[in-house]
C-alpha cells in the first residue's frame, strides 16, 4: 500500500509539473502572439492570456487596450478581468464565484457575506475586495464601498474598475471634481469604458456651467 500510494503520489505530482509547464507554454507563446502585426495572431494571444495569464501579464494586456483592433481591445479587456479574478487557490475561486453569482442576481447581503469569506482566507486577492465594494455601493453603503476601493488600489494600483467605482461613488456624494479624477484616471487606463467617458463630458458640462455664473 505505501508503495502504491507513493507511485500515485509521484504521478500526481508529474502530472501537475506537465501541466504547469504546459500553461508556462502557452503563455510564452500568447505573448509572443500579441507582437504580431496580424490582428488575427493578437487575438488568439489574448484569448489565450484570458485562459492562462497571470498578474503580470496585465500590463502587456493594458498596453493592447489601445491595440488598432477593436476585437483585440475588448479581448484584452476581457483578459484582464479573468487574471484579476483568479485567487490561486481553488476554494477561494469556489467561494468568489458564488459571491459573483449573488452579485449578479442583486442577492446583495448574501454576495457581502461570501465576499467578506473571501477577503478573510485571501486578504491580498484584490477582487475579492473589489466585489464586495461593488455590492456595497450597489446596497447604498458608501463609506464602506470607498473603503473596499481603498484596499483594491493598495493591492492593484492599475484597478480601473475600482478607479471607476470611486468615481461613482464621489458622484453619489456630490464632490464633482474628485468623481472626475478619478474617472480620468480610470479612462486613461482603459479608454474602452463608454460610461466612464459620457460621465467626464457630463462633469466636465456641469463644472462649466457652474464656472460661467461664478464669473
Amino acid at each position: 500500500m505505501q508503495a502504491l500510494a507513493i507511485t500515485i503520489v509521484t504521478a500526481v505530482l508529474l502530472a501537475l509539473s506537465a501541466s504547469a509547464a504546459t500553461a508556462e507554454t502557452d503563455r510564452a507563446t500568447a505573448l509572443k502572439e500579441l507582437e504580431s502585426r496580424d490582428a488575427r495572431v493578437r487575438q488568439q494571444g489574448v484569448g489565450h492570456l484570458a485562459e492562462t495569464g497571470v498578474m503580470s501579464d496585465v500590463p502587456t494586456l493594458l498596453a493592447a487596450l489601445v491595440d488598432d483592433d477593436a476585437v483585440v481591445r475588448a479581448g484584452s479587456e476581457r483578459a484582464i478581468w479573468a487574471i484579476w479574478s483568479r485567487s490561486g487557490d481553488p476554494d477561494v475561486d469556489l467561494l468568489f464565484a458564488q459571491g459573483a453569482e449573488h452579485l449578479a442576481h442583486r442577492r446583495l447581503p448574501e454576495s457581502v457575506e461570501v465576499f467578506t469569506r473571501v477577503i478573510e482566507r485571501k486578504p491580498d486577492f484584490a477582487e475579492g475586495w473589489n466585489k464586495r465594494a461593488t455590492a456595497l455601493y450597489l446596497a447604498g453603503d458608501l463609506d464602506a464601498s470607498a473603503a473596499d476601493c481603498d484596499e483594491v488600489l493598495k493591492r492593484n494600483p492599475s484597478h480601473f474598475g475600482a478607479l471607476s467605482g470611486y468615481g461613482l461613488i464621489s458622484l453619489q456624494r456630490g464632490q464633482l471634481e474628485h468623481a472626475l479624477g478619478y474617472f480620468e484616471q480610470a479612462l486613461a487606463l482603459n479608454p474602452n469604458m463608454p460610461g466612464v467617458r459620457a460621465n467626464i463630458e457630463a462633469i466636465r458640462a456641469v463644472l462649466a456651467r457652474r464656472g460661467r455664473r461664478e464669473t
